[in-house]
């Protein structure tokens, strides 16, 4: 996978925390977590292919004109150990 990249974000002015994969759309890790800090979101986790293990769902399949919401929910993320979790669904960053 080429550029597959996941990041787990925070907005505190609407209280919601997100899980969201890009594979293919970026070049760089930094582009796509500019264009959530953009949003008014803070970058809580972030990783590459590389860097994360899976969890409790699979990786997205390649598409270069998507970003991909995982998961959201009201609040913040849920750390467990070394788990990160939103709405159910969790991996290791």
């Amino acid at each position: 996978m080429e550029n597959y990249f996941r990041i787990t974000a925070y907005n505190s002015a609407v209280d919601i925390s997100v899980i969201m994969d890009s594979n293919g759309v970026f070049e760089k890790i930094w582009q796509f977590s500019s264009l959530l800090v953009q949003k008014g979101f803070k970058i809580l986790e972030v990783g590459n292919e590389e860097k994360f293990l899976d969890g409790n769902f699979d990786r997205a399949p390649e598409d270069k004109q998507k970003i991909i919401l995982r998961a959201c929910s009201k609040g913040q993320p849920i750390y467990n150990g070394n788990t990160v979790q939103v709405s159910g669904r969790y991996y290791i960053p």
